[in-house]
């Protein structure tokens, strides 16, 4: 049985490239070069690729990326996008002892601070979510359904559930798998800075992990 964003991104690739979190693609890529401190041999391995924004940007700029994604459909429209620059589709499984791992991930203080009203109709967008919508303080899950139209003008009727975490539980599971440096900080849309804290403000972090010499 396919997962609800499974079933979304088999018919939502062109639309999601419209989508407005996804128009910070140039500044969310000049942050991952500066911490990666502009090296053009260091290898990228860009998980949940989707069409490839970042990854193909980042072989514009002269790195070696692989991108990798669940949806054949994401990855079809990546091929395309990419023109003349090739998007490897294997993964490493692992990053190795030198490496870093940056990604964003849904920020539970955000739910948590807010009341569970203001939070779903902060998240609401043109009646895609029902007056059902739920999110489980015990389990952070949202749990929700949306209707939205795909690429080719059918509705889909998608059963969500997103799962949002607090610092302190992503910290953990980053030390229970050996990285010894966590930073978390906000997140905003094509501005990445080490520079920003995270606030209850924030719908989203930004997390930079490493491995460091004992």
């Amino acid at each position: 049985m396919k997962q609800w964003y499974q079933e979304l991104f088999s018919n939502y690739a062109e639309k999601y490239e419209a989508e407005i979190f996804t128009q910070g693609t140039l500044g969310e890529v000049d942050f991952i070069e500066k911490e990666i401190n502009y090296d053009k041999n260091c290898k990228i391995l860009d998980v949940g690729c989707g069409t490839g924004r970042h990854a193909i940007e980042l072989t514009k700029r002269g790195y070696e990326v692989t991108g990798v994604d669940l949806s054949e459909n994401m990855l079809g429209k990546a091929r395309k996008n990419a023109s003349n620059f090739q998007i490897l589709e294997s993964a490493a499984r692992s990053l190795n002892k030198k490496g870093k791992l940056i990604f964003t991930t849904l920020n539970g203080l955000f739910p948590l601070f807010h009341s569970v009203k203001d939070f779903i109709n902060s998240n609401s967008t043109s009646q895609n979510k029902s007056e059902e919508n739920t999110f489980d303080l015990m389990t952070f899950r949202d749990i929700h359904q949306m209707e939205i139209e795909g690429d080719d003008g059918t509705k889909m009727n998608l059963n969500c559930n997103e799962r949002y975490y607090v610092p302190s539980e992503i910290t953990w599971l980053l030390k229970s798998i050996d990285f010894n440096k966590i930073d978390i900080y906000g997140c905003k849309l094509g501005e990445f800075s080490r520079n920003d804290p995270l606030s209850t403000e924030d719908y989203e972090m930004l997390v930079i992990a490493e491995y460091l010499e004992k």
